[in-house]
């Protein structure tokens, strides 16, 4: 599997790649995956009194702030106790910005740039995002799986792990951007999906909201134990090295299994033969 790998903002490629590192070796020491780097297109300083804590400069982000920064608001999540549910928390900054277009356009151009990395190799199939970054897959997530709905083609990203996230974004007709929650939406992600986050992360409502909006069955939770950082000690590391060395696989497996399957129907239509023609032996295997 093939991971895209999507920082937080005022985050860079680099800077995710120093960050992630722990974890990326320890992944790529027991074969399961390998990544690649992306970022976003907007280069920006950071937050007054945060000079140093981003790393190396230049910085980036998804999202175009020139002409304001709507998301900055949520910024305020980290005044908000933990004890009010995720959804609410999430709703008081949902209107933020509603009704002035600039916010649409910059989303719009935000989704397309990372679409336009995924059409750029083909071998991608998972995702890696990190605080924005993990805004940013989770809505491609959600807008592939509508396109795929609507043009039949196949949905590219097969895995997603979440670090520190946030729920998706979906446009809802033409001026209005929607936070996807669960007691409003329901489950919007099927994919399977990995969600790491720490007990003291300041945005926790907001990664716990992601995390409600997955299908359940497919779907982990890790607490590190830390706040808004991508885990980088080693006894984290080690323990996130054995989760993923027991779900990556089965996740590769299913996905080997249903791509057989669609191949199989595909040549079935076809031909018109009987479909126990193009059976495999996997496919034949009872299941426990």
């Amino acid at each position: 599997m093939k991971f895209l790998c999507l920082p937080g903002a005022y985050g860079s490629a680099k800077n995710f790649q120093v960050q992630l590192g722990p974890l990326a070796e320890e992944l790529e020491r027991r074969g399961l995956c390998t990544f690649t780097y992306s970022q976003g297109t907007h280069e920006v300083d950071p937050p007054q009194g945060w000079e140093d804590y981003f790393g190396a400069r230049p910085l980036y982000r998804f999202l175009d702030t020139r002409q304001g920064d709507t998301f900055e608001t949520l910024r305020r999540l980290r005044h908000v106790p933990h004890s009010m549910p995720a959804e609410d928390t999430m709703r008081m900054f949902q209107k933020a910005g509603e009704g002035e277009d600039w916010h649409q356009r910059v989303w719009r151009e935000a989704l397309d740039a990372v679409f336009k990395t995924l059409d750029e190799d083909p071998e991608i199939d998972g995702i890696i995002g990190y605080s924005e970054g993990a805004m940013v897959g989770a809505s491609l997530i959600v807008e592939e799986a509508e396109r795929a709905k609507k043009s039949g083609c196949q949905r590219r990203i097969k895995f997603a792990m979440f670090i520190s996230g946030a729920p998706p974004l979906k446009f809802e007709g033409k001026d209005r951007i929607v936070a996807q929650l669960f007691d409003e939406a329901g489950i919007v992600i099927d994919i399977p999906t990995f969600h790491i986050f720490g007990c003291d992360d300041a945005f926790l409502s907001s990664a716990v909201a992601l995390f409600n909006v997955c299908e359940p069955s497919k779907a982990t939770m890790y607490d590190h134990g830390l706040g808004h950082i991508v885990p980088r000690d080693a006894e984290n590391v080690g323990v996130l090295g054995e989760i993923l060395q027991e779900i990556m696989p089965k996740v590769e497996e299913d996905n080997r299994r249903a791509a057989s399957e669609q191949q199989q129907r595909k040549e079935s239509g076809l031909s018109g033969m009987d479909k126990s023609e193009f059976a495999t032996p996997a496919l034949l295997r009872t299941t426990s």
